[in-house]
């Protein structure tokens, strides 16, 4: 009788409250799935003063949660449900809809247990999560475009002042080879030199011997 106390009742005791445990989780996520509806207008209508204070709210959560808020799956609630649990407290403070029942439920049974209903309210984030990241990027991208177009730009013009260039060493070329095939200018003519008439030589006069 003590070994059946000590070993065997308190095992099955364990088995009948886990079971316990698992269907009043189940009777809380199905629960919660009949006020989607209601959460998704809600949702809808906070959006736009939501984003700014989820997002604070993000960047200053671990990267562990971060990691859970995008992949969204059972095993990162199971091995991460004490950061998703605080992280869940943090919007029931701003008023996330739907998170105040998804906080109760969770303390109460675990993030594991009432899975559905927490990656219903992790899914809504990750909607301004997205967002962010997707316009980082496009402002990133056009950075980048920006700058190729720069350096194209200047590339262009580097081109069309070597063209230029080289038009102008062409153009120089085939006018110093017209010049080449033209045929040498006729050497000027010398100027004849006025003939000056030759004066006789005068001949002296020789006189006779005188007697």
């Amino acid at each position: 009788m003590g070994y059946w106390k000590t070993k065997v009742l308190p095992k099955l005791k364990k088995v009948f409250e886990k079971n316990g445990t698992k269907k009043a989780a189940a009777e809380a996520s199905k629960s919660f799935d009949e006020s989607k509806e209601g959460i998704n207008t809600e949702f809808e209508e906070k959006k736009s003063e939501l984003q700014t204070k989820v997002l604070a709210i993000y960047e200053d959560s671990s990267t562990e949660i971060k990691g859970v808020i995008k992949k969204r799956d059972e095993a990162g609630l199971k091995k991460n449900s004490t950061e998703v649990q605080k992280f869940i407290d943090e919007l029931v403070k701003i008023d996330f809809p739907g998170s105040k029942a998804v906080s109760e439920a969770s303390s109460k049974f675990g993030p594991a247990l009432v899975s559905g209903p927490v990656l219903f309210v992790l899914e809504k984030v990750s909607t301004f999560i997205v967002t962010e990241e997707k316009t980082e990027e496009a402002t990133k991208t056009e950075e980048e475009t920006s700058g190729v177009k720069d350096r194209e730009i200047v590339v262009e013009e580097g081109k069309k002042e070597e063209t230029s260039e080289s038009a102008a060493e062409k153009d120089e070329e085939k006018a110093k080879a017209a010049n080449d095939s033209l045929p040498p200018p006729p050497p000027p003519a010398e100027e004849k030199q006025e003939e000056k008439p030759v004066e006789p030589t005068p001949v002296e006069k020789v006189e006779p011997p005188k007697a």
